[in-house]
């Protein structure tokens, strides 16, 4: 009897106190079934012995609790499971998983190498299409069964759809296959793939994360080579949810996105916004190129496995009827008209360009007129008219056409125009001082400011001087710059002018690069004059300087100041009696003027932006009226009259030939 009772006693102690051995993989993972109740309102333990020390210490009423690798959740027949992943050597030991005044377990845990068979692989599947993946498994489970379970919210369950998943065992090659047909959204995520070691544990060998692709639909959109192009992906009922745009070609492993809400962002060779108010991507090509066009996703991202995204079919045309750059120079308070050409079907879209060269939709008072007319039906010419014209219209334009369907909006920009103001000339005498003025708008008031001469706009462009800023004063040999922002102006001074100085200035503000807005001209008016006296039927012959082949010009004006809008070019010369010749080493160039007339008297100016004053005065030769007179009188008197003439002319030639350049 004595023997009894004491083996019953230790019958029951050992039911209370449940005792198993679990064996995963290093790098793999293993789920264990304690086989008791999780008890919601009970405080849970999880330590190791040797010595003991706390893994989890849980009192929270919830379903999940981990800490790192270490999981502790309730099944959905409401028992403990515990996981743990990415197993290592060192994890290996006895473990005791307690639920306070409740029961414990002891687990003794066994961790082998094997690389032959833990894996994390990604498999990405469209809506609709079956996901397939394999999963390999040790040689010591062949004969064990294989299961698959996912990852959920707050529980790792088994596949519970068994009409879409097929399993297939390759037993000669340790592999298990998956399938798991018309996949949805809702099919995302992480799967475990596993093997049944025994009625509490399984071991689980790999993890395939599944993404899942919906393409809600097609866009095909067309761009001129060397133009712009803005899309509009639009995703309304995913505003605040991270969007981005790839390259088919690359399959989409470059992916696309702002960063950030609210401002754009460059990536690459595109800029993207994220309006998160309307749920809209903006993706903003420049200069677009042959190499840019393809099959593009633009997407959403709806959680960490499921995306949702239109393919962008993007084709590059290279009509060049449709992309051409112009430049309009247009006086302060002037008016100016702009035209572009679109196709007939497409609305309009005429933007300008901000700081970050992204061109958006223009709302200006200055738009007066958006007018449209059509030669054929294939396409129509568009007229934007802007009136009094102020430093705030400066800048680069865009003009192109837009297209919306169902998917998206896109804006292709063919047109490029700049509108560069001209500023009133600086007309100075050498040696004097000379004042450029650049008016600015406010918003640029504390941007550095500075003055560039000649091309400017090319990449080797030098300033003039150090740039200045709000309410500062700068000074670069004769060169002072001043930035006065109570008024919105900066102003550059010359002093002592010379030739050099002379020719066509713009005002520059820095932003991320420089915007030249504004330009004149300074005339440098030499201090040499050049005072010539002729006669009737003379020819001339002048020379002029010249720094650059753009200076040569002859003008016949009162004030040097006409001579930049009317000046006479060597190509523009229609009269036969004008001729030019170059000497361009020399950096001179001669006008001659044959047959001279008395209305050819007058001021000239002899050069463009470094002019010499001309006087020419043509006379009528009075001794050569005499001439004829005398020459007749004499012919009715005798056979002596030829001898008397030709003395007459001679002494006439002698005249001329002692005619001298004052």
């Amino acid at each position: 009897m004595k023997i009894l009772l004491i083996f019953l006693t230790f019958y029951l102690i050992s039911a209370a106190v449940r005792c198993f051995s679990v064996t995963g993989y290093s790098g793999g993972s293993v789920l264990v079934d304690s086989g008791k109740l999780w008890f919601s309102d009970s405080v849970k333990y999880m330590v190791k012995h040797n010595p003991w020390r706390t893994i989890i210490n849980y009192k929270k009423h919830s379903e999940w609790t981990s800490e790192g690798r270490f999981i502790l959740f309730r099944s959905k027949y409401g028992k403990l499971m515990i996981f743990i992943r990415e197993l290592n050597t060192q994890d290996a030991g006895k473990y005791r998983i307690r639920v306070l005044d409740k029961w414990y377990i002891d687990i003794t845990l066994n961790v082998k190498k094997d690389s032959c068979c833990v894996v994390s692989k990604k498999v990405v599947v469209k809506s609709g299409e079956s996901a397939t993946f394999s999963c390999e498994y040790s040689q010591n489970h062949i004969n064990d069964a294989k299961v698959i379970f996912k990852e959920r919210q707050n529980s790792i369950d088994t596949w519970n759809e068994e009409e879409r998943l097929s399993i297939s065992d390759d037993k000669r090659n340790n592999v298990f296959s998956v399938r798991i047909t018309a996949v949805t959204p809702d099919d995302g995520g992480v799967y475990l793939c596993g093997v049944w070691i025994n009625r509490d544990s399984y071991s689980i060998s790999t993890a395939v994360h599944l993404h899942i692709m919906t393409k809600v639909g097609v866009s095909r959109v067309s761009g001129s080579s060397g133009g712009h192009l803005m899309i509009k992906c639009e995703h309304p009922q995913y505003k605040t949810k991270p969007k981005y745009i790839c390259k088919e070609s690359d399959g989409c492993s470059e992916r696309k996105n702002p960063g950030v809400h609210g401002e754009w962002m460059e990536n690459g060779d595109v800029s993207l916004y994220d309006d998160t108010r309307a749920g809209v991507l903006m993706v903003f090509f420049k200069e677009l190129k042959a190499a840019d066009a393809g099959t593009y996703r633009c997407g959403v991202k709806v959680s960490d496995y499921t995306e949702s995204f239109t393919e962008l079919q993007l084709s590059i045309r290279h009509d060049i009827k449709y992309s051409k750059s112009v430049t309009e120079s247009v006086y302060l308070g002037g008016e100016v008209n702009i035209t572009c050409q679109i196709p007939e079907e497409h609305e309009v879209h005429f933007c300008k360009e901000d700081d970050n060269h992204i061109c958006q939709t223009i709302i200006s008072s200055k738009v007066t007129e958006m007018s449209g007319s059509s030669e054929r039906n294939e396409e129509r010419v568009v007229t934007v008219s802007f009136s009094n014209v102020s430093v705030r219209d400066a800048g680069v334009y865009w003009c192109g056409a837009e297209t919306r369907d169902t998917y998206l909006t896109f804006i292709s920009l063919n047109t490029k125009i700049q509108i560069s103001l001209i500023m009133p000339l600086v007309v100075r005498h050498e040696g004097e001082s000379a004042e450029i003025i650049c008016p600015y708008d406010s918003i640029y008031k504390s941007k550095p400011k500075s003055l560039c001469k000649g091309k400017c706009s090319t990449r080797d462009r030098n300033p003039l001087s150090e740039t200045v800023r709000e309410e500062k004063e700068t000074k670069t040999g004769r060169l002072t710059l001043n930035d006065d922002v109570t008024v919105g102006v900066f102003t550059g001074t010359i002093t002592g002018l010379t030739a050099e100085d002379a020719g066509k200035y713009w005002c520059a503000v820095t932003l991320e690069t420089e915007l030249n807005y504004l330009y004149t001209h300074l005339i440098v008016i030499m201090n040499e004059e050049l005072n010539l006296t002729k006669y009737e039927g003379d020819d001339v012959s002048i020379q002029c300087k010249h720094h650059d082949e753009d200076q040569k010009s002859f003008c016949k004006a009162h004030e040097a100041s006409m001579c930049v809008k009317d000046g006479v070019s060597l190509e523009m010369i229609r009269d036969d009696r004008f001729s030019f010749s170059d000497e361009a080493s020399t950096g001179v160039f001669t006008v001659n003027i044959t047959d001279l007339r008395e209305e050819d008297s007058g001021i000239y100016w002899c050069g463009a932006h470094i002019t010499t004053k001309v006087s020419l005065t043509v006379k009528m030769d009075f001794s050569l009226l005499n001439m004829i007179s005398l020459c007749s009188t004499l012919l009715l008197v005798g056979g002596f009259s030829v001898t008397v003439c030709k003395d007459l002319r001679d002494e006439l030639n002698i005249r001329r030939s002692q005619t001298t350049v004052k």
